[in-house]
């Protein structure tokens, strides 16, 4: 399998391609601001065609380019309803504008083709298979990816902004909810194997074996305690 995946624009977040190999079929996950260059040298290195576009959730760091890349290839975006609107009115869903200068480069709006997550949804793309879990806590229609384990990987979790390797997204902002993110955190991660291979939507990969033993919000719980005040992440 091929993952190759790059921070993009103003936020440094991580975009993903990933295929069942080079010179095949593959799906773009995250395609945020400033992303669209990137994905297109990226595409034309491994030789891939894109099928689809899957987003863990609505903020702009995560859906800037998801119009272009999805207009130039002709492929669907998907997304959980609730972070839909996101797509069209990215300052609402901050709670404050993002600037004018930043807004001028962005080609706000939904691509001809938006198709919707369920949680527990099986997606099967470009020859893989996608499991989504509805993870809300960062926003209220955050979704994860999860690919299974084969004899020549381990799984791999698209965590978004729930994990960090060493944080979790933060809940300040609309939609955000601190308890809906412990509840996500046990019920979506805590299940996994340790080997499982976390890449987020910010920061360098990890896994879930690292983030239990380290992540203070994962160990806590994990123990059945509350929130803790360690430093969070994502926009």
């Amino acid at each position: 399998m091929l993952i190759a995946g790059f921070p993009a624009g103003a936020w440094g977040t991580n975009c993903y391609l990933v295929a069942p190999a080079a010179g095949e079929e593959c799906v773009i996950i995250d395609p945020g601001h400033q992303a669209a260059q990137g994905v297109e040298e990226t595409l034309k290195k491994h030789r891939l065609k894109p099928v689809a576009v899957v987003l863990t959730h609505g903020h702009i760091d995560h859906v800037a380019s998801v119009v272009p890349v999805c207009g130039a290839h002709d492929v669907p975006a998907w997304i959980h309803p609730s972070d839909r609107y996101m797509m069209s009115d990215p300052e609402k869903a901050l709670g404050r504008s993002i600037g004018m200068p930043l807004m001028g480069e962005l080609t706000v709006g939904e691509p001809d083709d938006v198709r919707e997550l369920t949680d527990g949804a099986q997606l099967k793309l470009a020859g893989l298979d996608f499991s989504v879990a509805h993870a809300p806590g960062h926003t209220k229609g955050s979704v994860t990816f999860r690919m299974p384990e084969t004899t020549e990987i381990p799984s791999v979790f698209f965590s978004g902004d729930l994990l960090f390797a060493g944080s979790i997204g933060r809940t300040d902002l609309p939609g955000g909810d601190m308890d809906e993110m412990l509840a996500s955190l046990a019920r979506v991660c805590l299940p996994l194997d340790n080997s499982t291979v976390v890449l987020s939507g910010h920061g360098p990969q990890t896994t879930i074996g690292q983030e239990r033993a380290t992540n203070p919000y994962l160990r806590d719980v994990a123990a059945g305690l509350g929130s803790t005040d360690a430093p969070r992440r994502g926009m």
